[in-house]
């Protein structure tokens, strides 16, 4: 006798279901802590939600001469190194846009220093969070990259390749640190004049709420 016929889809069902259980704990995080009125006693977010997040693209492209990222592909030829396409995805990142002749000029290594701090601060967190700068034209001072921004990953989005990247971000962005999830959603944005606290303590908020990444 054969086996009945299995109902239509229902493969995909535990598929559908381990998704759901990777996603839906983030989601829910974020909804109730920035999206409700909810909030713990005396606390508040201190950056710029942006709603709703941007799903940022996934694209290679070539890391600033000098710097490395894990899973790049290695430099054939003597061509640039390639970042993995998903390099915004897997971990909490702290991201940068590069402006000025230099690619990053003075205040977008202020900036730098401002995310740099708050990854330092966030002690055994930091596995969990990157530091990325996609760079203009003319990037970088290797010299400055190296001594004061170990760890950093520095990508050359002068190209073309980077246009849809950049086109998701909002403007303005000079002094500006994103905070994108590990699932390369855009989240939030922080001015980096202010006092780095308030990242620190936001970001810390999210890792606690969400067990990915």
């Amino acid at each position: 006798m054969s086996d009945a016929p299995r109902p239509p889809g229902g493969s995909r069902r535990p598929v559908f279901l381990v998704m759901l259980l990777f996603v839906a704990p983030l989601a829910a995080a974020f909804w109730l802590y920035y999206g409700s009125t909810w909030r713990p006693a005396q606390q508040t977010n201190h950056g710029t939600l942006i709603t709703p997040p941007v799903t940022l693209p996934e694209v290679a492209l070539p890391l600033a001469a000098g710097t490395t990222a894990p899973g790049a592909t290695g430099a054939p030829g003597g061509t640039a190194a390639m970042a993995k396409a998903s390099v915004l995805r897997g971990k909490w990142t702290l991201l940068v846009i590069g402006h000025g002749e230099s690619g990053c000029d003075a205040q977008c290594q202020q900036t730098l220093v401002y995310a740099r701090q708050t990854w330092l601060s966030l002690a055994q967190l930091t596995p969990r969070v990157q530091r990325v700068l996609l760079a203009g034209t003319g990037c970088c001072d290797m010299a400055y990259l190296g001594r004061e921004q170990e760890g950093l990953v520095a990508l050359d989005a002068a190209g073309p390749t980077a246009s849809a990247l950049l086109a998701a971000v909002p403007e303005p962005t000079a002094g500006t640190v994103f905070v994108v999830d590990p699932l390369g959603n855009l989240m939030m944005r922080y001015d980096a004049r202010q006092d780095p606290k308030g990242l620190r303590e936001d970001l810390k908020k999210l890792l606690e709420l969400s067990h990915i990444g």
